[in-house]
C-alpha cells in the first residue's frame, strides 16, 4: 500500500474544497480560495501543481478548462496526520496520547461507555 503524500497546511485548504465536490475548475477554486484566503492566484496555481507533483490530485483537460479531483480521500489525510502527530509529540505511543486526553478532558457517562466499548473491541479482535 503506497503511503498517502504529505499535505501542509495551506495545501489542504485546496483538499478541502476537492472534497467537498469534485470535480472543479481551476478557475472555481481560485474563486473560492481567493475569497476565503486571500490568496493571489498565483499562489493559488502553486499549491496545485504542489499537490499534482505530490499525486495527491489530477486533473482531466475539458475544453480549455483543467477539472481537478482528488487521489487522496480525506479519511487517508486524517490517518497521515494522526500519525504524524503521533510520532511527533507521543514518539508513536498511542496509549499515552490518550492517557493524557483522558486525563484532561471532562467525557460524559454516554462518551465514557462508547470509549469502553472501543476498548472492548480492540481487545477481543
Amino acid at each position: 500500500m503506497q503511503e498517502s503524500p504529505r499535505i501542509t497546511e495551506a495545501e489542504s485548504e485546496v483538499m478541502k474544497l476537492l472534497w467537498q465536490k469534485e470535480p472543479l475548475s481551476a478557475n472555481e477554486i481560485i474563486s473560492k480560495l481567493t475569497q476565503q484566503m486571500q490568496w493571489s492566484d498565483q499562489t493559488i496555481k502553486t499549491f496545485l501543481n504542489r499537490l499534482h507533483k505530490k499525486k495527491a490530485i489530477a486533473f482531466e483537460k475539458s475544453g480549455r478548462n483543467y477539472l481537478y479531483y482528488p487521489l487522496v480521500s480525506h479519511d487517508e489525510y486524517l490517518k497521515t496526520e494522526n500519525r504524524s502527530f503521533l510520532d511527533r509529540v507521543y514518539k508513536g505511543a498511542v496509549g499515552m496520547l490518550c492517557a493524557k486526553f483522558l486525563e484532561e478532558e471532562n467525557l460524559s457517562e454516554k462518551e465514557i461507555e462508547e470509549l469502553q466499548q472501543l476498548l472492548e473491541k480492540k481487545k477481543n479482535s
